[in-house]
């Protein structure tokens, strides 16, 4: 048997670049643990604003049952919540994962397969609403963990790469999340604290939005 744990990061139209590449940057450092970007096909999938392309390597079918499931956000989660091939590989793949996470708005795909009911879990703090509907429990924690159901979500974008932290400790050891930590360089030290909606005021929200809008 191999000691070798795979990890699946499904990609799809319209995914936020950050929430799978900021988990793989962190994983893919660790010799023990392989990356495999799947999708509905192989091929290139683009990022939600159309900027960035990625290569899926790998269908759902390929990889029915990976030790740890990442699974991103973006705006093309949304169809996905209503995707039965997607939905139904969750489902199928949680019954055997070590560890089933996600980033962002990739919690509304966890909650629409129904791994999120009656669970705390978050998200994007602009979706809380969606993930309630779902019959999760939204909380403003970073990363929230159930590892007796083996199921962790992370909240907006970069907090994946403190989830990928916290899986790289929990699979293998501190001391290789922390070489992980070093070899990323990771040591956040913004010009700004104004990184969630509680440090935040109006006139920053009322740009977000329109941003967000303006890309939609």
């Amino acid at each position: 048997m191999s000691d070798t744990l795979q990890v699946a990061i499904p990609l799809f139209p319209r995914f936020t670049a950050l929430d799978g590449v900021g988990p793989y940057e962190v994983l893919q450092r660790i010799p023990s643990i392989d990356v495999t970007f799947i999708g509905h096909r192989r091929g290139e999938v683009r990022s939600e604003n159309g900027m960035l392309g990625i290569i899926v390597d790998g269908t759902f079918e390929d990889i029915p049952e990976p030790d740890i499931i990442v699974f991103p956000g973006g705006v093309g989660t949304r169809p996905l919540e209503h995707d039965d091939r997607v939905l139904e590989w969750v489902r199928h793949a949680h019954a055997t994962t070590r560890l089933t996470t996600s980033v962002c708005t990739g919690s509304l795909v966890l909650g629409a397969a129904g791994l999120l009911e009656g669970l705390t879990a978050t998200t994007h703090w602009s979706c809380y609403a969606e993930l309630e509907a779902h019959g999760a429990v939204p909380t403003p924690t970073r990363v929230v963990e159930h590892l007796d159901r083996r199921i962790i979500t992370a909240a907006g974008v970069s907090s994946g790469i403190d989830m990928a932290l916290r899986l790289v400790e929990i699979v293998v050891d501190r001391t290789a999340a922390q070489a992980a930590q070093l070899m990323i360089e990771y040591d956040p030290q913004p010009p700004f604290d104004c990184g969630s909606l509680a440090k935040s005021d109006d006139v920053i929200v009322t740009r977000v939005i329109e941003y967000a809008q303006a890309r939609q």
